[in-house]
């Protein structure tokens, strides 16, 4: 990370010396990552080997209540995690790591934590810290910390949001607007310059936030989908469409908004909008990067990020090199045609929609849905070539790092299928089975032969998954390469997994309660 960013500052200061500035000596990244995460009761917990050995649910049918109604949201937060919190920010200061946000999260159980913008490298190390730092406070509140991606099926997974900006040593934003962007021409020409970034090298930012946890979330619940587009809002959206055409003449207000009532003020409306859909989205004078997973650590992804822009400032400096200095008429013409070129990733409208999913193949955006289908983007000729030119890794690097996120992919899936296989037949099957063994005693009513067929039914459909699953992941172990049984567990392993889970699932409504191994999710959920 810390060699792209040197990548990235060096170029950035070859397009700052072109608009005149002699005085910056250094341009850096600095970055603001939200933390999201859930809390359930440790004693609850502790009775689930799923959450205890992969950090996720791999069992459980949706509690009669998710959250629909946004209580969780908009209510104020628990005494028990409001403790936790803040016993969290007192140990988070006492080692010296900025935290600043905390509140609740959409998800029931679910909270966000965020520290004060601070150096990107500064910020990674901060970051794997606040991990660790919340594991270990959580257990002294009796409660468990969940940083998997989707612990919970049916509601909102976590996600880690960075916010992402170029700063100089002067204290220069290079991606604040200003008041009216089409008349700030620096700032237009680094943010051309991260709209080629993110459209030439998409594959390349899908592949750095890929991992098996990150598959659950993608595209559900708010979390942004796999196809990377950016997000402008409607104010620099309508500059930059002006800008494709030729020279901007005119920006949109931001405006603002009557609230009807004499007692609160007029309130100033945001010109940058909001788009929880979006994977790259501007926020003010800043970046979000919305597709970053909880679990994962900031330095790879923000190295992806980085390399791709030092690329892209690479390329418009050496335009900027053939015209003379402020020949901003020049400048517009370069500026114009990477807009044109490059402005298929701008989409402002809803992510997870199926029109958008049709329009962005139109486009030819990539849609790497899975971690199999991702990771090959980093063993491309396009990614040797730009992380060794910029001396962020050689291929050999570049290699063995794809190669471990192979073998890991493979590793995660395996625990995972090995603790689906052995929940499913040493608790979920003998539950079934005990409460069959109960029905046969009650007699033959029409009710509890209705209720014992359906469960019959039911656990042969249980033992017929355990099997077939079984058989999928014997297969997978026999593939050959890392590539190959990755490709085998996605293709088959998971979706017989996900088989011996929905009739898993459906047993959970329909056996004895007081039979039922596993917490539940109303429970693991709501008692907190």
């Amino acid at each position: 990370m810390l060699r792209s960013q040197e990548a990235l500052g060096k170029q950035a200061l070859r397009v700052l010396k072109w608009f005149g500035n002699d005085t910056t000596k250094r341009v850096f990244t600095n970055i603001g990552p939200e933390q999201e995460y859930f809390l359930v009761d440790r004693r609850l917990a502790e009775q689930r080997p799923d959450l205890i050995l992969t950090g996720r649910t791999l069992f459980g049918a949706p509690s009669p209540k998710g959250q629909e109604l946004e209580d969780q949201y908009f209510g104020s937060i628990r005494e028990r995690i409001l403790a936790f919190m803040m016993d969290l920010d007192r140990e988070l200061w006492r080692l010296g790591i900025p935290s600043k946000t905390r509140h609740n999260e959409v998800a029931p159980a679910q909270f966000e934590m965020a520290p004060v913008y601070e150096a990107t490298s500064v910020g990674s190390d901060h970051n794997m810290i606040v991990m660790s730092t919340m594991k270990k406070i959580a257990a002294q509140h009796d409660l468990m910390f969940l940083v998997h991606e989707k612990p919970f099926v049916g509601i909102n997974g976590s996600g880690k949001h960075n916010n992402w900006s170029m700063g100089t040593d002067d204290g220069e934003n290079l991606l604040e607007p200003g008041s009216n962007p089409h008349d700030n021409a620096q700032f237009l020409a680094f943010l051309t310059a991260i709209i080629r970034a993110v459209n030439v090298h998409a594959d390349l930012l899908r592949a750095g936030i890929a991992d098996a946890g990150n598959d659950h979330r993608l595209g559900a619940n708010e979390a942004p989908p796999a196809i990377v587009s950016i997000f402008l809002g409607s104010q620099l959206e309508d500059v930059v469409e002006q800008l494709g055409k030729g020279a901007a003449s005119t920006s949109k207000a931001g405006g603002s908004m009557e609230l009807g009532v004499t007692t609160l003020p007029v309130l100033p409306r945001d010109a940058t909008d909001r788009n929880r859909t979006s994977p790259f989205a501007f926020t003010g004078n800043k970046f979000e990067f919305r597709a970053v997973g909880s679990s994962a650590p900031i330095y790879w992804p923000q190295t992806v990020l980085n390399t791709a822009v030092a690329d892209s400032l690479e390329q418009l400096a050496d335009e900027l090199d053939k015209i003379k200095p402020n020949d901003f008429a020049g400048l517009t013409k370069i500026i114009s045609a990477i807009i044109k070129d490059n402005k298929q990733v701008l989409f402002e409208g809803n992510n997870y929609s199926d029109e958008w999913h049709a329009e962005a193949a139109k486009r030819g955006l990539p849609n790497n849905r899975s971690t199999v289908d991702a990771l090959p983007a980093l063993a491309t000729a396009k990614a040797k070539k730009v992380f060794s030119h910029f001396g962020v890794l050689s291929e050999r690097e570049l290699a063995a790092r794809v190669e471990i996120n192979w073998e890991r992919y493979v590793k995660v899936s395996n625990i995972e299928a090995n603790c689906a296989l052995d929940m499913a037949k040493t608790m979920i099957l003998p539950a079934a089975v005990k409460y069959l063994v109960e029905l046969e005693a009650a007699g033959a009513s029409k009710a509890v032969t209705h209720v014992k067929t359906t469960v019959a039914g039911l656990a042969d459909q249980l033992v017929d998954a355990i099997h077939a699953l079984e058989h999928a992941q014997h297969a997978a172990h026999e593939a050959g390469s890392v590539h190959a049984e990755a490709k085998a567990f996605h293709e088959d392993v998971i979706p017989a997994q996900n088989a011996v889970r929905a009739a898993a699932d459906e047993l959970e409504t329909i056996v004895s309660d007081d039979l039922w191994p596993l917490p539940k999710y109303r429970e693991l959920l709501f008692q907190y």
